[in-house]
């Protein structure tokens, strides 16, 4: 059986498609890699927010549903998403920077051994920085070279998600038996599970929640994190294994930058495994990845009514100068 490679992507959902942007951009310096719409709601934008070239493993992405309430936190959710750094100092000079642009933020701590930094948007969905020192496994992504973080402490990739369960042992049966992860660690009520060549990008943190109440999805939530497989074949016998098991399935899904099967795999939770390739340069060139609406081909006949349906955004970066931030 060919396992899964690591985190792929996480998909999250946004009140606003510009603040997100703005946030993404400006803020956290991720370059956006592609600006498409929901391949099942074409009224709602699609935003992907990677590394320098939209690798897999690297991206963040949203929703913005229209009218869709706040969602609020609590157990059976996928509660917080990390992202990778180089090194313990990039942690002191995202402080700082968080510091100076009144992101929330929890100050450095550690976990599992770990230099963590947690921080919070608009919306209140969570996030959390993760330091790569002294860590291997799962190689890192490039940062992207033309934003405003200086790249020896830009965001590399994603690091682990957070997932907060009421049933535990059922959790961990679907994590170990069926998913081929492999718990190495425990602080408490959490759980440090890694799977493949391990490392930030290749981890799940699973805790043990029955005193909060159950998570409600709307903005401000994640809707579900991605697995990277190597390509169809793979993902083909992914299908099958989670059929055996008897989890109720998507089958598969071609969505043109990469081929997925979706499972919810517990309450609240589900999950996504992608291919690796193609990805995102298929349809527009490095240089200007992210400008233009792109639409898959099955979407592009409908280009007149989705570019009527969705507001514009000004994504257009190419003709622009960062200067680099240091503080």
């Amino acid at each position: 059986m060919n396992g899964i490679k690591g985190m792929h992507h996480v998909t999250a959902i946004t009140s606003s498609a510009e603040k997100n942007y703005e946030f993404f951009t400006y803020v956290l310096g991720m370059r956006l890699v592609k600006k498409t719409v929901n391949q099942d709601d074409i009224r709602t934008y699609h935003l992907f927010f990677a590394d320098d070239e939209g690798n897999p493993g690297t991206d963040m992405t949203f929703f913005d549903f229209p009218g869709i309430p706040q969602g609020t936190h609590g157990t059976n959710e996928i509660a917080k998403t990390a992202f990778r750094v180089p090194s313990d100092e990039a942690l002191k000079y995202w402080v700082k920077r968080f510091d100076r642009l009144e992101v929330q933020h929890d100050g450095i701590k550690e976990e599992f051994g770990v230099k963590t930094l947690s921080f919070s948007d608009f919306d209140d969905q969570k996030y959390q920085l993760v330091s790569d020192e002294n860590l291997d496994g799962v190689a890192p992504g490039t940062p992207w070279q033309d934003g405003p973080i200086p790249l020896e402490y830009a965001i590399t990739g994603l690091g682990p998600i957070h997932v907060r369960i009421a049933n535990f042992d059922y959790f961990k049966d679907v994590m170990e038996k069926v998913l081929q992860f492999k718990e190495i660690d425990q602080e408490g009520d959490r759980h440090l599970f890694e799977v493949a060549e391990g490392g930030n990008g290749a981890r799940v943190i699973v805790e043990l929640n029955t005193v909060m109440p159950n998570a409600q999805q709307g903005y401000g939530t994640v809707h579900h994190s991605a697995f990277r497989v190597e390509d169809r074949s793979v993902l083909e016998q992914w299908i099958k294994r989670m059929d055996n098991f008897g989890f109720r399935t998507s089958g598969y899904v071609n969505r043109f930058y990469f081929e997925s099967l979706y499972a919810p795999v517990a309450p609240q939770i589900l999950f996504e495994f992608a291919t690796d390739g193609p990805g995102f340069m298929g349809d527009e060139p490095y240089e200007t990845l992210g400008e233009k609406l792109a639409l898959p081909p099955k979407l592009e006949p409908q280009r007149e009514q989705i570019e009527e349906m969705v507001r514009p955004i000004d994504t257009v970066r190419s003709t622009r100068t960062f200067e680099k931030e240091y503080e």
